[in-house]
């Protein structure tokens, strides 16, 4: 049977004066809320972080297996049921792809957690679009704050050349065949990743970094991730999320 635990489900279809209606179980929170309804100062958690990285790795991995591309991958498109289990929402932007690579848009994915190569004006890509945004939701995570916070596309560019150094052709090949790249690109290093999320073990800055390669097609996929050191430990076995120093799941967190 296959497992759809981490996806929201949906209820029912309803149409009325030639409109469509999708019917979705309600949970609880999304991620987003749940991590501003904790106090400053207070982590989520090393196992809890696990736990929901593990889901959202698995739900992942089940999409690009059946050659789907979310594209909207973020804290508020993952929302949280009263027993901590995390899923997937929001499929509205979420395109199949085949082979050969299709061209897709330019304006998907928001813009904090959006890949380089859409970034820097690519048209084709594929699953590894959604593996960047995962990394980047990690470290949140982790960090309680964005990695990449940019105010605008080229900032956004700029923030993570800061951390992962300028990119060039010995990285990531034909990147500067990209629309969007510009020869007069400040050229910074590679910093440690280490330094840019110090509480998380060696383990997970491993994953974090293979997650954040420059180049989509060395970027670690969704099922190989599975199978990394960082969830050797089963996360279903950590504390439940509602022992978190965060809100009370009875209370009101939608206005």
């Amino acid at each position: 049977m296959v497992d759809l635990s981490n996806y929201q489900r949906l209820e029912k279809v309803g149409e009325d004066s030639h409109k469509l209606y999708l019917v979705f179980e309600f949970l609880d929170l999304d991620l987003k809320r749940y991590m501003e309804s904790i106090p400053a100062g207070v982590g989520l958690g090393a196992d809890m972080i696990k736990r929901f990285m593990m889901q959202l790795v698995k739900g992942t991995a089940y999409c690009h297996a059946h050659r789907i591309l979310h594209r909207d991958l973020k804290p508020q498109n993952l929302l949280i049921n009263k027993e901590g289990t995390l899923k997937l929402a929001d499929f509205g932007l979420a395109r199949a792809f085949g082979v050969p690579l299709r061209a897709y848009t330019h304006e998907v994915v928001t813009l904090w957690y959006r890949a380089p190569e859409i970034l820097l004006g690519g048209k084709q890509y594929s699953t590894g679009v959604d593996i960047w945004s995962i990394g980047c939701i990690f470290a949140e995570m982790v960090n309680r704050k964005p990695l990449f916070a940019g105010d605008s596309e080229i900032d956004q560019i700029f923030r993570i050349f800061r951390i992962l150094g300028t990119p060039n052709e010995d990285i990531w090949p034909d990147v500067t065949y990209l629309p969007d790249f510009k020869p007069t690109f400040p050229k910074w290093s590679k910093k440690d990743l280490q330094q840019s999320v110090p509480s998380l073990d060696p383990a997970g800055v491993d994953l974090l970094e293979q997650m954040l390669i420059y180049d989509p097609a060395g970027r670690i996929s969704a099922k190989r991730a599975l199978l990394h050191e960082y969830f050797q430990e089963d996360p279903s076995q950590v504390p439940d999320y509602r022992q978190q120093q965060a809100v009370p799941l009875g209370a009101t967190i939608y206005t």
